[in-house]
């Protein structure tokens, strides 16, 4: 081959046609030239030196050597390469052969003894550890442990947090699914890795692999499967632990003790989270309202196979309480506020009564709504804890109120019960009430003077005037009356476990027995005056819907009656039990007992409306109110002087309508005697199922109850409505 002659110019493109001065198109020049062969490669390849590619004509009249284009100096001609011989020297090379050295032989390599290629149940070929412990998930899902030493500490947490984490152990595995089994085994994979790391495992490995089990002899009902190998490796453990300046406070050892992490102790995440809020708890609780924790850092060495905890806590003082300030005192003074408050000036400071005071003006049902905040008055000095003042900002509510409540019992007819209210008609916390009742058997008009809060927490002052008529069939009665009680009962927000009352009544009241074929008896008078008291103690896990615990009340009242010229003393007592069982969830067993008595006087001297009856949606479902017991000549009720019942039922949640469904059959019975013990003789017993729909506000109750052992004028069924369980 003929010799080739090249040469080298700088592409036409670069330039423009007057756009760059001599100094600029001798740079760019440079820069071409310096990218096509850098200096240290010419001085080792022999080719020409930038100089040399730059003549002299070139810098005494760049403008003319620039036009000469592709004109320019020769380039080397490329060496004559014979492809059927080999190169002894490659141009431009200068590197001997390296044949002094020598490499190692390669060797086989044989898997570890401990992996082999199993099935386990699994048709297609799985990589396993042999002697692993499988723990199956799901059908889809299995875990193996092949590690023995060191042991899993926490592996039964472990597994119970996988299980309800897992993304396999959702899918069904049908054909429409099977294709997301392989992205799913991946997530897994992912969330196996994070809760090793989460219990301290951060040298562990998962080692997935998917196949199929064997369903049968059809190979078209093959499943798929997949299977985690867990190797935990050695768990870590917890090195130093800072805990930032909580050794200036002066509980330092007792917060100290409130964080249950030591060094050496082994390393979980989430155990610090827990410690933590233990360790927040703790301060809010011994008088560190303003103290600060920042967020953990964790710095594993995995040299050391240790994790140094950094947990920054500024106690900020300790404190104790002062006043408490109300942002609005004509509305709820600070002396009210402070009434309400289950601390005094002086107490340590405690969290947890800072958020009893929120609750407790929250239930006042004045507010909106309530912050609370404490400030500091005195700071710490000597070895003397601070004070803080409690600032209570409120927002009024609406105060004024109107409600109705419905009700109705095939025996007792249809209810109509309105009331409007001001709560805070005479400040602090005066309601005025004004309140009516329409119903078959009853009517009443009435006002109601209520101070909560009065001399104390959650102390009541109830005075209540009204005027009612009563037609039922055990008696008609005209009554007027005026009742004030003194109490600590509970409410929604603070269901109590134990609640008390006592009070006074004097009733004015006109009675008689019911008409009877349209004839009536002659009113008689009767003048009472009364002290009832009651006590109650509770355990119930609910006010309105327990599951769980019981609750044991009771009532008596010493009265004093006068009628057609005679005065009479007697004493009325009642006890009340009940007990809630919760079997399995949804299914709850309740039962009630209830006994009553009254001891002193005649029965022809005790009111018609204070004797004891039986019967009706809290009593004995089946029957009528009141239509249990002794009767006259005319075979109406007549009440006595004992009464006994029990009660039985199951509350069965059912899936309809998301649970908000229950199922209640019951049982109950009762009797009522004209002496001061009961009569078992004449027990009643009725029986039926009822409806619970539950709301928020609880449950709305319809019970059916039919009488298993009537007597003539009993109906054959009864129906009940209400808000409430029967007890």
């Amino acid at each position: 081959m003929g010799a080739r002659r090249r040469t080298r110019s700088l592409p036409h493109s670069t330039w423009s046609a007057d756009a760059h001065s001599l100094p600029a198109r001798l740079l760019a020049a440079a820069c071409v030239i310096a990218l096509v062969a850098p200096v240290s490669v010419q001085a080792q390849s022999g080719q020409p030196s930038l100089e040399e590619l730059i003549p002299d004509s070139a810098v005494e009249n760049p403008d003319a050597w620039a036009d000469l284009g592709a004109e320019g100096e020769d380039l080397p001609d490329d060496p004559v390469v014979d492809p059927d011989t080999p190169m002894a020297d490659p141009p431009g090379m200068d590197l001997a052969w390296p044949e002094d050295i020598e490499l190692p032989p390669i060797e086989d390599v044989e898997a570890p003894e401990e992996v082999e290629f199993v099935d386990l149940e699994i048709a297609g070929p799985q990589v396993a550890f042999s002697g692993a412990e499988i723990i199956e998930i799901s059908d889809d899902l299995v875990l193996g442990f092949p590690q023995r030493e060191p042991p899993f500490g926490g592996r039964v947490d472990f597994i119970e947090r996988f299980e309800a984490l897992s993304t396999i152990r959702v899918l069904d595995t049908d054909d429409d699914n099977i294709a997301q089994l392989s992205a799913r085994a991946r997530e897994d994979e992912e969330l196996l890795d994070n809760l090793l790391r989460v219990y301290g495992y951060y040298d562990g490995r998962v080692i997935r692999s998917i196949g199929s089990r064997d369903a049968g002899e059809d190979t078209a009902s093959e499943r798929p499967i997949v299977r985690f190998d867990i190797i935990p490796g050695e768990r870590y453990r917890f090195g130093a632990i800072d805990l930032g300046s909580l050794s200036a406070a002066p509980d330092a050892e007792a917060l100290r003790a409130a964080f249950e992490i030591q060094s050496g102790d082994f390393l979980q995440s989430d155990k610090i989270i827990e410690e933590q809020l233990d360790l927040d708890t703790a301060l809010g609780e011994t008088g560190y309202p303003f103290a600060e924790i920042d967020a953990p850092e964790l710095l594993i060495d995995h040299e050391r196979e240790e994790g140094d905890l950094t947990l920054p806590v500024t106690p900020n003082g300790k404190y104790v309480f002062g006043n408490v300030v109300s942002s609005d005192p004509d509305f709820l003074s600070s002396r009210h506020l402070g009434t309400i408050a289950r601390f005094e000036p002086g107490d340590t400071f405690k969290r947890s009564l800072e958020l009893d005071l929120r609750r407790a003006v929250t239930a006042t049902g004045l507010v909106s709504t309530v912050t609370i905040t404490p400030r500091e008055v005195t700071p710490p000095s000597e070895g003397q804890p601070g004070v803080v003042d409690i600032d209570v900002a409120l927002e009024q509510a609406d105060l004024r109120t109107i409600a109705g409540a419905i009700g109705y019992g095939s025996e007792e007819g249809i209810r109509l019960q309105a009331s409007w209210e001001h709560r805070n008609f005479f400040p602090p916390e005066g309601m005025l009430r004004i309140r009516g009742i329409a119903g078959t058997q009853e009517q009443l008009a009435g006002v109601t003077v209520r101070k909560n809060n009065f001399g104390g927490r959650d102390r009541i002052l109830n005075i209540d005037a009204y005027a009612s008529t009563i037609d039922s069939p055990a008696f008609e009665a005209r009554t007027a009356a005026l009742v004030a009680t003194y109490e600590r009962i509970s409410t929604l927000l603070f269901q109590k476990p134990l609640s008390w009352s006592i009070g006074g009544e004097l009733v004015a009241t006109q009675e008689r027995p019911p008409a009877t074929n349209g004839v009536s008896q002659p009113r008689e008078t009767y003048f009472i005056a009364a002290i009832p008291a009651y006590a109650q103690i509770d355990t119930t896990d609910d006010l309105l819907d327990p599951s769980e615990g019981f609750r044991l009340s009771g009532r008596l009242s010493p009265e004093v009656s006068r009628n057609r010229g005679v005065q009479s003393f007697y004493l009325r007592g009642r006890a009340d039990a009940s007990y809630y069982q919760e079997l399995r969830e949804g299914f709850v067993i309740a039962g009630r007992a209830a006994y009553g008595s009254i001891v002193g006087t005649d029965l022809r001297n005790i009111a018609p409306s204070r004797r004891l009856y039986a019967g009706g949606g809290g009593s004995v479902r089946g029957y009528g109110f009141r239509e249990i017991g002794p009767r006259d000549d005319l075979g109406e009720p007549s009440g006595g002087r004992s009464v006994v019942e029990v009660g039985i039922e199951a509350r069965i949640r059912t899936g309809f309508m998301d649970g908000a469904v229950a199922i209640v059959p019951f049982i109950d019975a009762g009797s009522v005697s004209t002496s001061v013990t009961p009569d078992f003789s004449e027990i009643k017993i009725g029986a039926g199922i009822g409806v619970r729909y539950y709301t928020g506000f609880g449950p709305i109750r319809v019970d059916v109850g039919v009488p298993l052992n009537p007597e003539e004028g009993d109906a054959p069924v009864a129906v009940y409505v209400s808000l409430g369980q029967a007890f």
